[in-house]
């Protein structure tokens, strides 16, 4: 998918200004180059746009010198207002018999184009400011859990990063998810 010329304007503009009033978080990073490479991958424009309007706050949280591509995060306070309530995956969903949740984590990340934080990266994430002090965001679950039936969230509290399980098909109105996604 592709944005609008006055949508693809106004993103560059949100992340300029998150960048610049959030330099802690990309030390050595220089926004002509990042907006640059914005610019050359016009589908992840799209990608950043939906994490936008979800409330993710996506900011640059480093550069993967290898491929010469820039890491964002979502880099709201709190798991992300407009992706929560959501089972962890689409096999959780479809085995939900009632009450069943809007979507899934999995399933909505797939759709933007991004996906879950790991566990290192929500570590990371937590080294750049303190996020999911009142909410917790379900990160990429070992197979060996999920095969299981279980999911695993992160979230912060008490000074530190606490992860924990439930069924993967559980969803709670203070539980989204964080993505991640690399431009």
């Amino acid at each position: 998918m592709e944005l609008a010329p006055a949508e693809g304007k106004e993103l560059l503009r949100v992340l300029k200004t998150r960048f610049e009033k959030n330099m802690h978080r990309h030390e050595g990073l220089e926004w002509d180059k990042v907006e640059t490479r914005i610019m050359a991958c016009t589908e992840k424009q799209w990608s950043l746009h939906e994490m936008e309007r979800t409330g993710g706050e996506p900011d640059v949280v480093g550069l993967d010198q290898g491929a010469g591509a820039y890491i964002f995060f979502d880099c709201s306070l709190e798991s992300p207002i407009n992706r929560r309530s959501l089972c962890y995956d689409e096999e959780a969903l479809n085995a939900r018999k009632n009450n069943k949740p809007e979507g899934s984590a999995v399933g909505m990340a797939t759709s933007m184009g991004i996906r879950l934080l790991t566990e290192v990266e929500y570590r990371e994430l937590q080294s750049l400011g303190r996020f999911d002090q009142k909410t917790s965001s379900w990160i990429v679950t070992p197979v060996d859990i999920r095969t299981l039936g279980g999911a695993i969230f992160a979230d912060f509290r008490y000074g530190q990063v606490f992860v924990g399980h439930n069924g993967a098909e559980s969803y709670f109105g203070s539980r989204g998810f964080r993505g991640s996604l690399r431009v």
